[in-house]
């Protein structure tokens, strides 16, 4: 996953088939961190944090985890769906509906990000690898596992000039960089889903006809959280309009800082960082810093470089006064 890591949670379990409320809980549980993470990425893209979210190791390494927690449940669903065997129509329902909204955000990107459109993002990997992942749902569990770790291990393994051209890039061979806001390519990602059929597999046998396997949440916060579990693709096509929304009011009401300011606001955080100061406070009292020198007019001075050596003075005072505040 790139940069939304836009983890798409689409449930696979057909109509009719048994559902366990453990699997919605775990696929709204994911719901909720996707929305932590995405919040976080559009607060970024709308210059209303510091960090850059895209390139922030942490915040990359979460996106991964949602990632994989999805589709480590697509596989799970899929075994729990086709336990009495496949049923077809539902699933080509499904199926159409995954592809109808993957080809919906991309055609919806494609107008609103032309140079960063999703072109295979997790809805499209989703859609794929319920199409690749059924012929394994009968395959001995063993054969299954090493398909899991073959998937991982292929992109480290696998590498030619011819798989870098463009139309191949969704297969995760390419060593060419890409533009794209969500990228979740075939390999090495299929291998979380094998993995939940792996797991899913090792598991129902021992939950059928036991407590867990028909709890049901009682307490709202877990309903509410089982419902978005359930409905996961429609919450997932509308949670990113609604932020977007909600944030594109906000910073009608308090812009967001313009170039100037960040730049100030970068440069005063490289001088302050250092081995006795994380870059954490440093942003923190930057941005105390700017806001004190808005409040006593000195900001435009500031930015001009004209202040006087009285005012250098004060704006050195504002700053420690900012850090002693942390």
């Amino acid at each position: 996953m790139s940069q939304t890591a836009t983890s798409a949670p689409a449930a696979v379990a057909m109509p009719g088939s048994p559902r366990f409320a453990f699997v919605d809980i775990a696929r709204g549980i994911a719901l909720l961190a996707m929305f932590v993470y995405h919040f976080a990425y559009d607060l970024s893209f709308f210059r209303l944090i510091e960090t850059d979210i895209v390139f922030e190791p942490g915040w990359r390494l979460f996106a991964r985890g949602i990632a994989g927690s999805f589709l480590v449940i697509v596989g799970f669903s899929l075994v729990l769906a086709t336990r009495k065997g496949l049923n077809r129509p539902a699933y080509l329902k499904r199926l159409a509906m995954l592809a109808g909204a993957a080809a919906l955000v991309s055609l919806g990107t494609w107008f609103a990000m032309p140079d960063n459109f999703i072109f295979f993002g997790i809805l499209h990997h989703i859609a794929l690898a319920s199409v690749l992942a059924l012929p394994f749902l009968r395959l001995p569990l063993v054969a299954v596992a090493l398909a899991a770790v073959l998937a991982f291990a292929l992109p480290g393994l696998v590498a030619h000039p011819l798989l870098d051209a463009p139309w191949l890039s969704w297969l995760g061979f390419s060593q060419a960089p890409l533009r794209t806001a969500d990228f979740v390519p075939v390999f090495p990602w299929f291998g979380c889903v094998l993995s939940g059929i792996v797991l899913a597999r090792l598991l129902l046998p021992r939950l059928a006809g036991s407590a867990f396997a028909t709890w049901r949440p009682t307490a709202a916060p877990a309903r509410i959280i089982a419902w978005g579990g359930r409905h996961s693709l429609l919450v997932y096509l509308v949670h990113q309009p609604v932020f977007i929304g909600a944030l594109t009011l906000a910073t009608l009401v308090v812009p967001p800082p313009s170039p100037e300011e960040r730049a100030f606001r970068a440069e005063c955080q490289r001088s302050c960082a250092g081995p006795n100061l994380s870059m954490q406070v440093c942003r923190a009292v930057c941005a105390c810093t700017v806001d004190g020198l808005k409040r006593e007019q000195l900001w435009q001075k500031a930015l001009d470089e004209q202040l006087s050596p009285e005012e250098n003075a004060r704006m050195t005072a504002l700053a420690q006064s900012c850090l002693r505040e942390r």
